[in-house]
């Protein structure tokens, strides 16, 4: 088991808990289930960007903690929509499968 795995499984944990009354006091993660999907989007959101701005600014130790804010909370999100992260890894490996084939792109002409 990856540790993403293993987190994950917490944060599945954390919502069954959540969802049947017994979530931990204090607990961030019950606190994104009890606010629902609009306010984790916002939290990835604003995780993406924060990624964004370490790569920008060259600092490797923030970007590495932010792209781990991000998944995190995009494993939040995935649970809170019913997916599993087995399901998440099977896409990648469909995707790393169709490694070298080259995609065509629509070419879009921004002066119109």
């Amino acid at each position: 088991m990856t540790i993403y795995q293993e987190i994950f499984e917490v944060i599945k944990q954390r919502k069954a808990d959540y969802e049947n009354g017994s979530a931990q006091e204090n607990s961030y993660t019950a606190y994104l289930f009890d606010k629902g999907v609009d306010k984790i989007c916002k939290k990835v959101g604003e995780e993406a960007t924060e990624t964004v701005i370490a790569a920008k600014n060259g600092n490797n130790e923030e970007l590495m903690n932010e792209i781990n804010d991000l998944l995190y909370h995009v494993m939040v999100l995935a649970a809170n929509q019913g997916i599993e992260w087995s399901e998440i890894e099977k896409v990648l490996e469909e995707r790393n499968d169709k490694i070298g084939n080259l995609k065509q792109f629509h070419h879009v002409d921004k002066n119109s």
